[in-house]
């Protein structure tokens, strides 16, 4: 196995420069080349309004991307809604988190982030249960964590403020590249649904949900982010050239066996049971 070019399917960076790929490319001497495969778009007022979601009777809307941000910002002046001060915001990341100041300012007392980890997130959110939240997902979106919170039994509507559209890429031929990197579940599908599998290359992934549907559409993965030795995409590439470098063989990644979540919501859930069972019937009443 050979890799001279990696294709990213990612928005080619303004300054190249300063693009952690360029210094990988000038590290191994390969070429490298940036095709979106996807696009995000926020849907429009009447089809928020046919999903029967009224904003003002939440306090609390939870962001996981800066897509759904702009959305909500826009249905909101759109629809002509006024948020009140008091609306807090839970947000997976402190970068989505910063993001907010686009629209609203930045407020600690209202604004809450979590290190974009699944469990740093869900804990963010049960610090603040007795809020009634507005969780703002994109389609496709992974069922991970609505699903979490149904089982958590928090007040939580979730509502769709942006879809995935596959991008123009009839000029893209995917077997003039020795590696695809892979950002998003949706990347893949627009991958297989336009190439097929026959003529694709290896790839490599990022995320646990890119790998599962890697994996399933019969796609060879060669490397896998974030995990302990390469947190990125980029290291992930670098540990697979410097591999290759070495004429060491590499194994196809698998999917991996976590019981850690299944087990952080089983605790997460008796937590929140015993503080129900706690309060008083006049709590109980409020």
């Amino acid at each position: 196995m050979k890799i001279s070019s990696v294709l990213v399917s990612q928005p080619k960076p303004a300054i190249l420069e300063k693009s952690p790929f360029h210094e990988l490319s000038r590290k191994y001497g390969i070429a490298v080349g940036y095709q979106p495969f996807i696009r995000v778009v926020g849907v429009s007022l009447k089809e928020f309004r046919a999903q029967r979601v009224e904003i003002l009777t939440h306090t609390a809307v939870i962001f996981t991307s800066r897509t759904t941000v702009d959305s909500f910002f826009h249905i909101c002046e759109e629809a002509r809604i006024t948020v009140p001060e008091t609306m807090k915001y839970i947000c997976q990341t402190e970068a989505v988190a910063l993001y907010l100041q686009k629209y609203i300012v930045y407020r600690k007392r209202k604004i809450s982030f979590a290190d974009g980890s699944f469990t740093s997130l869900i804990e963010l959110i049960i610090k603040h249960k007795e809020e009634k939240f507005l969780l703002a997902l994109s389609e496709p979106h992974k069922p991970e964590l609505p699903d979490a919170l149904s089982k958590l039994k928090l007040a939580v509507d979730p509502v769709i403020l942006a879809r995935t559209v596959a991008a123009d890429l009839d000029a893209l031929r995917p077997e003039e590249y020795g590696l695809l990197a892979l950002y998003s579940p949706s990347d893949v599908t627009t991958l297989v649904e336009k190439f097929g599998t026959e003529e694709v290359p290896p790839v490599a992934v990022f995320g646990e949900g890119t790998l599962r549907a890697a994996v399933d559409a019969g796609l060879q993965v060669v490397a896998s982010a974030p995990t302990p030795e390469a947190p990125s995409m980029v290291k992930a590439v670098d540990l697979l050239l410097s591999k290759l470098g070495r004429g060491e063989e590499v194994e196809p990644v698998d999917l991996p066996t976590d019981t850690h979540k299944e087990e952080f919501l089983r605790t997460q859930q008796h937590k929140l049971a015993k503080s129900r069972t706690r309060r008083t019937p006049a709590e109980s009443r409020k």
